[in-house]
């Protein structure tokens, strides 16, 4: 089994490609009514994306009360550029026999614009190349550990993380413009179920995931975090997956 969570669909791909490439299944955590039995998995595998150099919220709690067994048990993160320290913290929730992690597309549409199509376009190209070289070495059960920490690796997933978690998953800075028609998408694809529709506008409430998916895919482009994305491109790998069929 490969558990994954994801915001804009960069880790679900990565997962169901992985899966498909090692013949087995992909399931999203946030979709899971009941932990899985795992008893007899020989493989187990979670794939996440890193926040703030971290372990998102629903998927370190998940790994915290899945049951453990004598499975070969892989992690694979995703992320802008680096992942910190963010899978060694992970193996101590979660003990992983490897460790990867594989650059995508940045999706933190609130703290810098997207990048260039052909800058996205070379980072998927990639990862679909090192997707195949991680699935031959689960393939044999080789335990390793390829992940980019980057500079500062402690700090970053520390300190920063900590901050990450205690102040910058507030809410009150989303807002709508008026091209928001109500559709109720952004409010169907929470995972945290942060936003509820009132007189037929999004609303936040309290602290999100920050996973960007509501900004990134709402189809009219209306939802904003304060006045920097109004002038930011979206991101959601959708568009290259179907540009590549």
């Amino acid at each position: 089994m490969v558990f994954y969570f994801s915001g804009t669909g960069n880790s679900k791909w990565v997962a169901k490609y992985l899966a498909q490439l090692i013949n087995d299944e992909a399931f999203d955590i946030i979709d899971l009514k009941q932990l899985p039995n795992i008893y007899n998995e020989k493989q187990i595998g979670f794939v996440f994306p890193i926040y703030a150099w971290g372990i998102p919220e629903p998927m370190a709690l998940f790994a915290k009360k899945l049951m453990k067994n004598k499975a070969f048990v892989f992690g694979v993160c995703t992320c802008g550029e680096d992942a910190g320290l963010a899978m060694k913290h992970f193996s101590k929730i979660y003990p992983l026999d490897s460790s990867y992690s594989i650059v995508m597309p940045n999706n933190y549409v609130i703290g810098y614009d997207i990048e260039d199509e052909q800058t996205i376009k070379n980072k998927l190209t990639n990862a679909k190349i090192k997707l195949q070289s991680i699935s031959n070495e689960i393939k044999e059960q080789r335990k390793t550990y390829n992940v980019q920490e980057g500079s500062h690796a402690r700090i970053k997933s520390s300190l920063v993380n900590f901050g990450f978690n205690k102040v910058a998953r507030n809410t009150k800075s989303f807002y709508t413009t008026d091209a928001c028609s109500g559709c109720s998408v952004c409010v169907n694809n929470c995972p945290k179920s942060s936003i509820s529709l009132k007189n037929g506008k999004p609303v936040w409430e309290g602290q999100c995931y920050m996973c960007m998916r509501c900004i990134n895919e709402c189809p009219q482009q209306a939802i904003q975090y304060g006045k920097d994305t109004e002038n930011r491109k979206r991101y959601s790998i959708k568009k290259y997956l179907e540009e590549d069929k």
